[in-house]
């Protein structure tokens, strides 16, 4: 995944910081992407299907009566909920926060969608509440637009698109997967990350 310029931070992230911003002043150095392991991988798969078992789907508004609230669940929460409890939980597994990046998407409808990409030495991997599969970035059907920089939680940066030769480039080479379980609503699945 390749990123541009800064832009512009969510609302909800930016109240998300006000209210919490301890989140959004973490300065780590970048060390690049995430070295995988089997623990590491299995440990970002368990966080993944334990958060998205463990919080029912609901609005902001049938929460908090507002349309955008960032906010960690408290059973119940939207998909930046989801995203925000894994991040906080895969931190506490000893992955560094440059390594996990708040991302928003447009799913194949247009609707704006907030996942997880995790940045790792195999590639960048999307945790998603709509799924307990783990894909490669651009094997996941969406338009990815921003996302946290690796630099910094309280700053994001574009996403240059996938249609762009340079990206495409990329994209095409520097990883495989290995197929696992098919998921019939959203693609492919991985169990773990393989290198061609």
């Amino acid at each position: 995944m390749l990123t541009g310029s800064l832009t512009s931070q969510p609302i909800g992230h930016y109240e998300f910081c006000k209210a919490n911003p301890a989140e959004c002043t973490i300065r780590t150095r970048d060390l690049g992407p995430q070295h995988v392991t089997g623990t590491v991988w299995r440990n970002v798969v368990a966080v993944n299907a334990r958060v998205n078992r463990s919080v029912r789907p609901k609005t902001d508004f049938d929460v908090y009566g507002e349309d955008e609230v960032w906010a960690y669940p408290n059973g119940l929460g939207d998909c930046e909920d989801y995203v925000l409890e894994k991040r906080r939980d895969l931190m506490r597994e000893g992955l560094s926060p440059s390594n996990l990046l708040i991302t928003v998407v447009r799913k194949r409808g247009g609707q704006g969608h907030a996942v997880l990409t995790v940045r790792t030495d195999k590639g960048d991997f999307i945790l998603d509440n709509l799924t307990d599969g783990i894909r490669h970035w651009d094997q996941t059907g969406y338009d990815f637009l921003k996302r946290q920089s690796s630099d910094h939680p309280g700053s994001w940066v574009t996403i240059r698109e996938r249609g762009n030769p340079i990206v495409s480039t990329l994209v095409v080479t520097p990883v495989a997967t290995q197929p696992s379980v098919s998921n019939r609503r959203v693609g492919k699945t991985i169990d773990k990350p393989t290198k061609r």
